[in-house]
């Protein structure tokens, strides 16, 4: 199937993922414009780029900033509500709509795709993956679900290049609608259960997933993935007890740099300097060297690669240091996601308290996981909890950041954004810590303005 149209209309344009579609058409020389709830510094950036975007639901008089209905396709994602006036209106008229996951396998079906599955993890792993293969005489394209500190974007256009490398979205199964040549799965831990309803057919719908690529291609399994078990596959991760086909150990700082020893099915390289320091960075790493291995590339081209890698914003990013004063900022969202951060910071920052500002995603999940969120906070020095951010989900009856601040076992309270500014105030040594998939990046400036 191709994409004849000379005007992308896009709802919901400010998504990560929704922005680099709308940059690739852009790109491409298609008259691109689009509706977000609200303006971000990304939807600025678009705007400077040349993309027409505004923020108020325009219901009929959309019309303005789309074609005729054979030359519009509007995108939209799962998140857009039905009732929107914009959406009615393009539907009763007849506009082409399709969903961004319906898109982005579109576009994809073109290349080799090199994709990347699973509940965390992925957006630094394709990162990664993308800033590798493009160090290397492969190059390659990629569509990216955070902002790239190497490449200062969420897209990558290469036009002789046959690889594409993407994020797999497991939510509201969008990964179906690729087919890829290979990919990494880093994790299958229970999330979007109000989409999956159980962790069971979170995990089947892995399976689907897995079966869907290439005859040729390979699957690289994180060794807690047990999914495909048809499909050749190799495993990959840093504990000593498990027996995976990649596997790294001796994981440590040293001079200012995170190495680890890296044993591949046919060698040992010691002293891999990786450019991003932790224990999910040491196997995000590993599932990058075993694809890339598996489509030809050697490790004298992978090794120089990895340590120039600067990361993704809001993905264990440094942001200030100052003296004894540590700030990074993260993602994580997922109680298995925290528990590996906090556990990396207590690898680097051997003697320094952790302080954690947590921003709870979503009542659906922070109700799933209430004792699991608890645990892993837990293993921090003391805990901020900012209000559960709602996206898409009205409030559930007993489900609030007070209920889970009395489950952690460390001191923990429950603050506003400019209260928990008015505490971080307070701290003069350690590591500060703000989490979260919400909108707590807000706070990101402000402390690093506080800290210096």
């Amino acid at each position: 199937m191709k994409l004849n149209y000379s005007n992308i209309y896009f709802i919901g344009i400010g998504g990560i993922g929704m922005s680099a579609l709308a940059r690739f058409f852009n790109l491409k020389g298609m008259q691109v414009a689009g509706y977000d709830k609200t303006e971000t510094l990304l939807t600025k950036q678009l705007v400077r780029e040349g993309i027409n975007i505004h923020y108020s639901d325009f219901g009929s008089d959309v019309n303005q900033f789309v074609n005729d209905v054979s030359s519009t396709l509007v995108v939209i994602t799962p998140a857009v509500p039905a009732d929107m006036k914009e959406l009615q209106f393009l539907k009763e008229n007849g506009f082409t709509i399709k969903k961004r996951a319906e898109v982005l396998g579109i576009i994809t079906a073109n290349f080799k795709t090199l994709a990347v599955a699973g509940t965390h993890g992925k957006t630094t792993t394709s990162t990664l993956l993308a800033h590798v293969l493009s160090s290397t005489t492969e190059k390659c394209n990629a569509f990216l679900g955070g902002i790239s500190a190497n490449f200062n974007s969420n897209l990558l256009v290469t036009p002789n290049s046959p690889w594409m490398v993407v994020e797999a979205d497991e939510y509201d199964r969008s990964f179906h609608q690729l087919r890829p040549f290979s990919s990494i799965i880093t994790s299958t831990d229970a999330d979007h259960l109000d989409i999956y309803k159980s962790k069971e057919a979170l995990v089947q719908a892995f399976e689907e997933y897995g079966n869907l690529i290439d005859p040729l291609g390979k699957l690289i399994l994180h060794h807690s993935v047990g999914v495909c078990e048809n499909i050749p596959s190799l495993t990959y991760g840093v504990s000593a007890e498990i027996n995976t086909d990649y596997k790294g150990s001796n994981l440590r700082m040293e001079n200012g740099q995170f190495l680890m020893d890296v044993e591949t099915p046919t060698q040992l390289f010691k002293n891999v300097v990786l450019g991003l320091p932790g224990i999910h960075n040491a196997e995000n790493a590993l599932s990058v060297i075993a694809l890339c291995e598996s489509i030809g590339v050697g490790m004298e081209e992978i090794q120089p690669a990895l340590e120039s890698f600067k990361g993704v914003k809001r993905r264990f990013e440094l942001v200030a240091q100052k003296d004894k004063l540590i700030y990074i900022d993260d993602y994580a969202h997922h109680p298995t996601a925290i528990t590996i951060l906090i556990d990396s910071v207590r690898l680097i920052y051997k003697d320094l308290p952790i302080h954690v500002v947590f921003q709870p995603h979503l009542f659906s999940r922070t109700q799933d996981f209430m004792a699991e969120f608890a645990t892993s906070l837990s293993k921090a020095d003391d805990v901020i909890l900012l209000p559960i951010y709602p996206a898409r989900e009205e409030p559930i009856e007993g489900v609030t950041s007070e209920v889970l601040s009395g489950m952690i076992s460390v001191k923990s309270q429950v603050l506003s954004p400019n209260d928990a500014l008015l505490a971080l105030q307070n701290v003069d040594q350690g590591v500060i810590l703000t989490v979260g998939a919400g909108n707590i990046d807000l706070l990101v400036e402000p402390i690093s303005n506080m800290l210096s």
